[in-house]
C-alpha cells in the first residue's frame, strides 16, 4: 500500500485525510497466471492497481486469434476501461501473464465520490489523459515505424519485460509473427 500511495501522491497532491478515503476504497487481492481480470462479453466495474505481476489486455477476432494491446506493470492502474465507463460489456480481455497482486476498488464507488472530493475526480482525469496520451502514441508507432523500431521502443518502455512473458505475448504486440520477433531479436544480438 506504501508505493500506491507513493504513486498517487505523485499525481495529486491529497491531504492525509483524503488519503486515508482513497485508500479505503481499494482492497488487496492475489490472481493466479493465467487468471482473468476482465473478460471480453462481461460488464466490469473494478479498477486495480499493480502492485506485482504483469497483466495483458488482449482481444480475440472470430477465427480464435489474439492480439495484445497493451500490458499493465507494478505502479500502473488496470483495468476495462470502455465497460466501467459506459456501462457496456467488455470488448477485451485482461489476462495476468504472471501471479499478480493487485489493490482493487469498485470504479462507482470512487465515482460516487467526486463532488465531495474534487482531487479524486482530478485524479481520474490526470489518469484519463495520460492512458489517452499512450494509445494514441502507441496507434501511430503502429502504422509509421518499422518492427525492429517497435521492438526498440518496447524494450525502452516495458524494460526486464522480456525476461517475465513469452515472445508470443511480444510478438502480438508489436503486430508480428514470432518468426520476425526471433530474426529481429538475432539481428539486434549481432549489433
Amino acid at each position: 500500500m506504501k508505493e500506491f500511495k507513493l504513486f498517487l501522491e505523485s499525481l495529486v497532491p491529497f491531504t492525509e485525510s483524503e488519503m486515508q478515503v482513497l485508500l479505503s476504497l481499494f482492497s488487496e487481492i492475489q490472481l493466479k497466471k493465467k487468471d482473468y481480470f476482465a473478460q471480453e462479453g462481461e460488464f466490469s466495474s473494478k479498477l486495480a492497481f499493480v502492485s506485482s505481476g504483469v497483466l495483458r489486455a488482449f482481444f480475440r477476432n472470430k477465427t480464435g486469434n489474439e492480439y495484445n494491446k497493451t500490458f499493465f506493470t507494478p505502479s500502473n492502474f488496470v483495468a476495462a476501461y470502455s465497460s466501467i465507463t459506459t456501462k457496456q460489456k467488455n470488448l477485451i480481455n485482461i489476462q495476468c501473464l504472471t501471479d499478480c497482486t493487485l489493490l482493487v476498488a469498485d470504479f462507482r464507488q470512487l465515482t460516487s465520490l467526486y463532488k465531495a472530493y474534487p482531487k479524486f475526480e482530478s485524479l481520474a482525469r490526470v489518469m484519463a489523459e495520460y492512458k489517452f496520451s499512450i494509445k494514441e502514441k502507441r496507434e501511430i508507432e503502429l502504422v509509421t515505424l518499422e518492427a525492429t523500431e517497435r521492438y526498440e521502443i518496447f524494450k525502452k518502455e516495458h524494460p526486464n519485460l522480456e525476461n517475465l512473458i513469452s515472445q508470443y505475448h511480444i510478438a502480438s504486440y508489436l503486430g508480428i509473427t514470432p518468426t520476425q520477433l526471433s530474426r529481429i531479436r538475432r539481428q539486434n544480438s549481432k549489433s
